[in-house]
This record gives structure tokens, C-alpha cells and sequence, in this order.
């Protein structure tokens, strides 16, 4: 079988609807956990895929969370190599720096919820073209964003942030949003994150609870596309 390594940095914020995609795909995964388990053991090209899931921390916050500078070095090592690299959220933004763009925070207040991407004329013609408007709305979940590192090409945006994904290289996709939640698992989200919810205006999670019955099963059928096209261009 071949290898996934799972960057986790909040034992919620899981692999979601990837998880049997990676398993249909001959993926063996092993979740390391960002804080806890000590990175710098382990080797960053030996993995035939990572992926580095997201979190309620910032990048730039690597005074209180020295685990971050492994992260980046981590994947810095990974991407000189243009393997496969996946990141979510925060593991996009991770690759964002990792790759020497600037993460930093919106200023256009946080963007909690479900909404659909625009797609650039690159987005059409990638994997992320099965989560166009017209297909599914999409979670969003963040307050920071990031420059679009160089020679990497945009494939989303939004009205409030206009870089949500992109790639670079042959094999790295950076992700802001999040197509792999599940509607049974972002229960446990609306419980972590309680304190974020209650903090910022208009969102509520009796709201988001009713978007998720909306959208979410149309989402995990859209993010098994766009999964099973990306894993297939890894071969």
C-alpha cells in the first residue's frame, strides 16, 4: 500500500470524506498529531503523500506554538521536491509560507459558513471545478489569509478573500475551505469551536446546523470528484 501522513492539529478537524477515498486509493494513513507527536522525527519526503489538515491557530503564531517552525521546515523539505502535498485551512496556509508568501490576518472579518467559490479560468479545468457554484456551497472556516506564493496558480476565490486555493508545482494543492467535512462531524466542530461561534456576529450554530443539513450531502458527493480526480493525478 502506499503511505499518507496526516498532519492534525485539533482531534476534530479529521480527514472527514477524504478518509475512504484515501482507503479506495491504496492509502495506508497515519495521523500525526501537531503539538504532540514530535515532527522533527519524522521524514518529510519518505511519505508518498501528506496531507496537513487545519486548526484554530494562526501560522504567524509560532512564538506560542513553536511546533509551527517544524511544520514549515517539515514541509519545506517536502515541496523542493514537489511531492504530493495536500493542505486544508490552515494546512493551506502552512504551504502558502512554506513556499515564502506572506499569512497573515483578513481584514475583512471572519468567514464562517457555507457559500459557494469562483472558480479562475485554471479552477475550471482542475480538480476543484466539481465545487463550482453551480454544483455545491462549500464550509468556510477562517479569519487569516495569505499572498499567493510565487509561480503558483489561483483556482478559487471569494468576494470577502480572493485567494481560497491554489496549486503549485505538479502535485501540492492548497485549500482555505474545507470540501472534506461531513455533516455528523461538524457536530463535533460546533462544540470546539463554541467560543469562536459565540464571538463572532451573525453566525450562530442553530444557523450553521441548518446550512449543513442543507449542503452537506451535496458537498461529500461533489468532494469524492475532486478527490478521487486530484489522488488520480498523483499516480
Amino acid at each position: 500500500m502506499k503511505t499518507a501522513t496526516i498532519i492534525r492539529h485539533i482531534a476534530f478537524e479529521d480527514l472527514g470524506n477524504l478518509a475512504p477515498l484515501l482507503m479506495q486509493h491504496d492509502y495506508a494513513v497515519t495521523y500525526i498529531e501537531a503539538g504532540y507527536d514530535n515532527i522533527t522525527q519524522i521524514d518529510s519526503v519518505a511519505s508518498d503523500l501528506v496531507i496537513v489538515l487545519g486548526g484554530p491557530i494562526g501560522v504567524y503564531d509560532e512564538s506560542d506554538y513553536p511546533f509551527l517552525l517544524d511544520e514549515l521546515n517539515f514541509l519545506e523539505s517536502r515541496l523542493k521536491l514537489d511531492l504530493p502535498t495536500l493542505g486544508l485551512c490552515l494546512g493551506g496556509q502552512l504551504i502558502a509560507r512554506a513556499l515564502g508568501a506572506k499569512v497573515y490576518q483578513g481584514n475583512k472579518g471572519k468567514e464562517i459558513g457555507w457559500a459557494s467559490i469562483d472558480l479562475s479560468e485554471a479552477g475550471k479545468y482542475s480538480p476543484i471545478a466539481y465545487l463550482a457554484p453551480e454544483e455545491t456551497f462549500v464550509l468556510h472556516w477562517h479569519g487569516d489569509t495569505f499572498d499567493l506564493p510565487d509561480g503558483s496558480t489561483l483556482l478559487a476565490s471569494t468576494s470577502k478573500y480572493p485567494n481560497q486555493a491554489f496549486s503549485w508545482g505538479k502535485h501540492c494543492l492548497a485549500l482555505q475551505f474545507h470540501p472534506e467535512v461531513t455533516a455528523r462531524g461538524l457536530e463535533r466542530w460546533f462544540i470546539g469551536h463554541a467560543c469562536e461561534i459565540g464571538f463572532t456576529p451573525d453566525v450562530s450554530v442553530n444557523q450553521l446546523r441548518l446550512d449543513t443539513k442543507r449542503y452537506a450531502s451535496k458537498l461529500e458527493i461533489q468532494a469524492g470528484k475532486l478527490w478521487n480526480a486530484w489522488l488520480k493525478t498523483l499516480v
